[in-house]
């Protein structure tokens, strides 16, 4: 029997990512660019949160914010749910499906280095299909 992938086979490498301090129209326009749901969050370097286009619409809801003046900081989730690229894909996705998050941050050495969105997931569940299971 073969050994289960990290998560590194899968992910995405050097994500985009935010600044906290950028505004959600910047975040707007950006997701919109590269055909984005997610992205990290930086300060300083160090991951804070995650802002989803979903945290967007949400707070763009709310009565006198402005998407040009309004932060990053205002909407994005903090304490994401991260992991190492080591990390078997399984435990991954079970949490990902447990929790249902949207996305894994991959973290190594403090540094964002990937993320493991739905989409990855979709396309590493045809992948091990295809290998492991077809005659």
């Amino acid at each position: 029997m073969k050994s289960i992938p990290t998560i590194q086979k899968f992910m995405t490498y050097v994500p985009k990512s935010i600044g906290y301090d950028q505004s959600l129209a910047q975040a707007q326009d950006f997701m919109k660019e590269f055909k984005l749901r997610h992205l990290p969050v930086l300060r300083g370097g160090k991951l804070v949160g995650l802002l989803s286009d979903r945290d967007i619409n949400l707070i763009l809801t709310f009565k006198d914010v402005d998407a040009k003046t309004t932060t990053v900081e205002a909407a994005y989730t903090p304490e994401p749910y991260f992991t190492s690229p080591s990390t078997p894909i399984n435990e991954v996705v079970a949490h990902m499906a447990e929790k249902k998050y949207g996305c894994a941050i991959v973290v190594d050495n403090d540094k964002v280095v990937g993320i493991f969105t739905e989409v990855d997931a979709y396309k590493a569940f045809s992948e091990l299909l295809e290998t492991r299971l077809k005659n």
